[in-house]
């Protein structure tokens, strides 16, 4: 999709090679206005813009022989490192935003900033810096900005007037506890501070390069990023004839911009060059491709329960997702190559910090909830 302006990729060309014993384990997508058939009737992807996903069919642990790197077997203990992570990241939102006045506000802004959830997006942005030579500590305000807006967007998603849902993270959503004009401005609040945040409380790094991550940042939610996939996507429902084409832009823009945006956002301030900058965007766009069609598959095949949301909610709005337009036996066809495309982004760096990045991918592929 030239229209996208995402630059040219390769995509992968054959799908015939995935061990037949793999496939079970996935539901994977494909995007393209045009699908050319090979041999075996399998879609092949023209897209410029590579696409990945995959989500097990059961319950799954990342193992060490999974997280290596050009068939070098890593010892990383993914689930010490995220719980790790993630709890340095709950500190420093904590802190940055205090309950102070108007307390309303602020406890609205805390509620929904603090209920939980995986952290996946400030994780991967530390990754990233400490991939390229950064440190944590230089990671975390951007990591907790890009926290910051995604809970701005699930709360403004949440919306009587967006998906009207009630239940977020396994909790009512926020507009249900604060009423929706509290909602509206909590959410309004998260996005501004978390500009400041990472203009403010970022050291160590030069202006020029803290102003270029405020600038993808910024992006990445405008009508270049979220907003514009979540509007095309509010359009698109009870459409008929939505194709693939229109569902790439919505994933593309709605979720993958922000997670490719956290990445970028650590390679940025943790002083990468600009080519280790745009491999590492690379992978981010595949992985952010990856999260949303994940999302689309447990959507329907996961309860309420289990997702800490409610499920089936695309269905009951008839939104456009990839499990309505392809079915799942093309997806698991095309899983394993585009997965293992993510992957192949991160060859070059040095395996072991590299690690974090490769797990989680992993995680965000074998995902339940």
């Amino acid at each position: 999709m030239s229209s996208l302006n995402l630059g040219t990729w390769p995509r992968p060309t054959s799908m015939l090679n995935t061990p037949s014993h793999l496939l079970p384990l996935f539901h994977t997508l494909t995007l393209t206005t045009t699908l050319p058939k090979l041999a075996s009737g399998t879609p092949k992807l023209i897209s410029s813009f590579p696409l990945v996903s995959a989500v097990p069919t059961k319950e799954h642990t990342v193992t060490t022989q999974e997280i290596q790197l050009q068939d070098t077997p890593l010892n990383f203990d993914f689930k010490g490192y995220m719980i790790a992570k993630a709890h340095t990241v709950n500190q420093a939102l904590d802190a940055a935003i205090a309950l102070r006045d108007p307390h309303k506000i602020h406890q609205a802004m805390r509620y929904s900033l603090l209920a939980g959830g995986k952290r996946v997006r400030p994780v991967l942005c530390i990754a990233a810096c400490e991939l390229v030579g950064g440190t944590e500590a230089t990671a975390i305000p951007a990591a907790c900005a890009v926290e910051m807006i995604h809970t701005m967007s699930l709360i403004h998603d949440d919306l009587p007037c967006m998906d009207n849902d009630d239940l977020r993270r396994g909790k009512p959503t926020n507009h249900k506890v604060y009423g929706e004009d509290v909602a509206v401005l909590a959410g309004d609040a998260l996005l501004a501070f978390a500009f400041e945040h990472v203009a403010a409380s970022t050291e160590g790094v030069s202006p020029s390069r803290v102003v270029r991550a405020i600038g993808e940042l910024a992006k990445s939610i405008g009508t270049e990023g979220l907003v514009a996939g979540q509007v095309v996507d509010i359009d698109s429902e009870g459409v008929a004839n939505v194709g693939l084409e229109t569902l790439e832009f919505i994933h593309v823009h709605k979720t993958a911009a922000l997670l490719e945006a956290a990445v970028v956002l650590g390679a940025i301030v943790g002083g990468g060059s600009d080519e280790e900058v745009e491999k590492l965007r690379k992978f981010a766009r595949c992985i952010g491709l990856l999260f949303q069609v994940v999302d689309d598959i447990l959507d329907v095949t996961k309860s309420s329960e289990e997702l800490g949301k409610t499920a089936g909610k695309d269905l009951v709005a008839d939104k456009v997702t990839y499990p309505k337009l392809l079915g799942i036996d093309k997806s698991k066809e095309f899983a394993q190559e585009l997965l293992k495309d993510a992957k192949e982004q991160l060859s070059g760096f040095d395996p072991p910090k590299a690690a974090p990045l490769f797990a989680l991918t992993n995680y965000i592929a074998y995902r339940q909830n």
